[in-house]
């Protein structure tokens, strides 16, 4: 199995930087060992001008079927043969992938100390693998790169023999990759599509494979127009990992969009002429309105479910009240913007220790959400599918099950407030409903319900008479809640009729 990379520089930026990026030596050939044969890393060219890094890995197909990874296909009358006479050597498969992970193991986490500004920078990069097993042909290839941004795909099929032509392709083809991308980006991108080009896995397929997949395909898989072939291919065409992934593959998608409204809707609250102050965005009066009603509730340990860049985790940062945060999303990238926003890494250690980012999916129970003051859904539900609302439902009110929990969620009825709206639009293109002030009342009264919380709504922005604020918000709290700020109201009174008994005794 072979695969090179290429790039090109210039004495300021010099090509021989993919050794950097790679955390392999151009100056000298290195050979590491796998579970499944010898992996070489060498380089045929090296210069400032042009640089070209090979994987070469050696497949020994006997001790593939010692181990039990290069079994032939049951039933079929050379299977027994098929185990030692294949293409697992010479053809890129889900080995070479295994191999690619193993040696460049820091170049696909993105990391690089010697270089980290190169990490993110996109490079003129070629790549070329002389001979890959394609179970859909040529334009299968083309499908599956042509959408991640290179300028150049192509994919030749590779003749029977080319001493007779008549006899047709073979399964295989030859693939060059050429276009400015980020190193990390494309090695992800080979790491998952060149097994599902084969369409094989040589390896267990096990439930952690959905957690690798989704790893290397942030940023390009959730969008994918292949993503439920890459996906089922991908991870063996088992069922349940399939869907599985393609439900938090999902939620990467609805997470990585926009969740407030267009800013020119958020800016429209309030009509004004050049002389008047500008009125305050209604994402930030959304803000307010979260903080003021935790701040009500007595809420200290706050979870920020669905809190995309952080935006609201850093408000809640800037009140000592709030002792504990934790922001939780199920995208990587929008967690790393958090992260950035909130100067995680330059935070003194005390503040640090308030706040925790996290991934995780909403339509999931998790034990480490349970015990919480309250939880905070921020214009989220409106981003789900309704027949998935259920699931979140469970997971926050059920099995969560903080003291208070807060809703928000546009009210349609004030869209026709926004000129610059068209009828009938919702206000984001990734929002699948947008409720009236009854509908969301009415579901937010049957979870109550079904899980033994009160509720109260109250407006965010200006609450027009005729169709209402432009977001709705519901206070949901639990009778454990209501039972502790009664009790803390009447233990406090009692203390302090027994502190003037008490000073009335010792004046008499």
């Amino acid at each position: 199995m072979f695969l090179t990379i290429s790039t090109t520089g210039s004495p300021e930026r010099p090509a021989t930087d993919l050794g950097f990026l790679l955390h392999k030596h151009p100056g000298k050939a290195q050979a590491f060992s796998t579970s499944h044969g010898t992996a070489h890393v060498f380089y045929p060219e090296a210069s400032e001008e042009r640089c070209t890094a090979a994987l070469l890995l050696e497949v020994d197909p006997v001790a593939l079927v010692r181990r039990g990874k290069g079994k032939g296909r049951g039933g079929a009358p050379d299977a027994a043969l098929a185990q030692y006479v294949n293409d697992r050597p010479y053809a890129a498969s889900s080995l070479l992938s295994v191999a690619m992970a193993a040696v460049f193991k820091s170049a696909l986490n993105g990391v690089c100390r010697a270089l980290p500004d190169r990490v993110q920078e996109s490079l003129p990069l070629r790549v070329e693998v002389p001979a890959l097993p394609a179970r859909g042909g040529v334009e299968l290839a083309r499908g599956l790169f042509g959408p991640l941004g290179w300028a150049r795909v192509d994919a030749v099929a590779v003749p029977l023999d080319e001493r007779f032509p008549q006899w047709g392709d073979s399964r295989y083809v030859r693939l060059v990759l050429e276009g400015e991308m980020r190193l990390v980006d494309a090695l992800r991108q080979l790491y998952v599509l060149l097994p599902v080009l084969d369409d094989a896995k040589h390896y267990w397929v096990a439930p952690d494979e959905v957690d690798k997949l989704l790893r290397a395909g942030e940023g390009w898989l959730a969008g994918h127009p292949e993503q439920k072939l890459i996906t089922s291919r991908y991870l063996s065409r088992r069922w349940g990992l399939t869907r599985q992934a393609m439900e938090r593959l999902e939620l990467v998608r609805l997470a990585e969009s926009d969740d407030l409204e267009v800013e020119s809707l958020d800016n429209a609250v309030d009509e004004t002429t050049d002389t008047e102050e500008r009125p305050v965005p209604l994402a930030e009066r959304r803000r307010e309105a979260i903080l003021t009603a935790l701040r009500s509730a007595g809420a200290a340990r706050v979870l920020d479910l669905g809190c995309g860049q952080g935006q609201l985790v850093q408000a809640l940062l800037k009140d000592a009240r709030f002792t504990e945060i934790v922001g939780v999303d199920v995208s990587m990238r929008a967690l790393t913007v958090a992260a950035r926003r909130l100067k995680l890494d330059r935070m003194g250690e005390r503040q640090a220790g308030r706040v925790t980012l996290r991934q995780g999916s909403l339509s999931y129970t998790d034990r480490q959400l349970k015990g919480y003051d309250a939880a905070v859904l921020s214009e989220v539900i409106e981003h789900l599918d309704l027949e998935r609302l259920p699931a979140l439902e469970y997971a926050v009110f059920g099995a969560a099950r903080p003291r208070t929990v807060l809703v928000t969620t546009p009210n349609v009825e004030y869209n026709v407030r926004w000129e610059t709206l068209p009828a009938g639009h919702v206000r984001h293109g990734d929002h699948r409903f947008e409720w009236t002030r009854a509908e969301f009342g009415a579901w937010a009264r049957q979870v109550a319900g079904r899980h033994g919380y009160e509720v109260d709504f109250l407006p965010v922005g200006p609450d027009d008479p005729e169709v209402g604020p432009p977001t709705q918000m519901a206070v949901f709290t639990t009778a454990a809640a209501d039972t502790e700020k009664t009790h803390g109201k009447t233990h406090g009174r009692t203390d302090r009729e027994s502190g003037e008994k008490t000073k009335e005794a010792k004046a008499a």
